[in-house]
């Protein structure tokens, strides 16, 4: 069956815009950290994984008004999954990855919390108002402590001179404009990929699981080769994490504080053992991600996909 040619259109518009936004975003978020005296993993896991994260917000926002939030919780769960296990691993493919276990500690533990919890509070195959508000408090602790460590780290250290030639006036237009570009070609990739999968016939939760949360993790993906590109290894890091922890409490719990989600537990718990596996596989040995780790995280995410298009 031939696909429509409008669809083949889309996603090589999504590639070329992509890659155009990634550019602008990350040489924008850069200069924002460097003017900011901030480390650029603490402005990649709050600024730049919100900012990333935006097309999930607006799929499971619009997905629960809609009264079918678990559209939402697919593409938020799904997206978990491909940015580490995916995003993650095709960076890894490039080399080993600087990384210090004291710098992720907390958000590592965060993000591994986060599908244990959303497990237990699917033991009744729903996810409550009440729980999703739970996750929200949640979601505001962990902002408060991002906060206070930002805070903390301007008062201590003053970090050795940098030099931008973007002052903040310049670098925000420069990573807005790039997150447009970003999202923009995430929804292209979205609805090219989505109307090919349609023509295959492919079931809508698995659409969403899969080709939905690779379109709206292509902001992730692209900021993330390209921080490596550029030698900006903590900003990828950083921005896998943070993204991971807005998707599974901000998300999760907006979605259901606007209309509580039904769904069987063991629909999603492939989604949340694959997503506490793929985390712990990023943790770093010694002072680096290992490169063979890119090779095991694939092989992850090529067995979640087919333990989610499994009959």
């Amino acid at each position: 069956m031939p696909f429509p040619l409008i669809d083949v259109a889309a996603l090589l518009a999504a590639v070329t815009l992509a890659a155009l936004g990634g550019e602008l975003f990350l040489k924008g978020l850069v200069a924002l950290a460097i003017c900011w005296r901030l480390p650029q993993l603490l402005v990649a896991t709050s600024l730049s994984a919100f900012a990333t994260s935006s097309p999930e917000l607006t799929v499971s926002t619009i997905s629960a008004l809609a009264g079918r939030p678990e559209i939402g919780l697919g593409d938020s769960l799904g997206s978990n999954v491909v940015n580490i296990a995916l995003v993650l691993g095709i960076a890894l493919l490039f080399g080993p990855l600087a990384a210090h276990l004291r710098d992720l500690r907390r958000d590592a533990l965060f993000v591994l919390a986060v599908p244990v919890l959303l497990f237990i509070l699917l033991a009744d195959d729903t996810i409550s108002r009440l729980e999703g508000v739970i996750l929200l408090l949640l979601f505001c602790l962990w902002l408060t402590l991002i906060a206070r460590q930002a805070l903390a780290q301007r008062r201590e250290h003053t970090p050795a001179p940098q030099r931008t030639s973007l002052a903040p006036l310049q670098a925000w237009p420069l990573t807005l404009t790039g997150l447009a570009c970003l999202i923009v070609a995430g929804q292209l990739f979205v609805i090219g990929a989505t109307g090919i999968a349609t023509a295959l016939h492919i079931q809508a939760y698995v659409i969403g699981a899969t080709v939905v949360a690779i379109g709206t993790s292509l902001p992730e993906l692209v900021t993330t080769l390209l921080s490596r590109w550029h030698g900006h290894d903590d900003v990828g890091l950083g921005t896998l994490l943070g993204s991971n922890l807005f998707n599974g409490l901000a998300i999760v719990g907006l979605s259901a504080a606007i209309h509580p989600i039904q769904v069987a537990r063991q629909d999603v718990s492939v989604a949340l053992v694959f997503g506490i596996a793929s985390v712990l596989l990023m943790l770093p040995q010694g002072h680096t991600i290992p490169r063979r780790r890119g090779f095991v995280l694939l092989t992850c995410y090529a067995a979640y996909v087919v333990m989610t298009f499994r009959p």
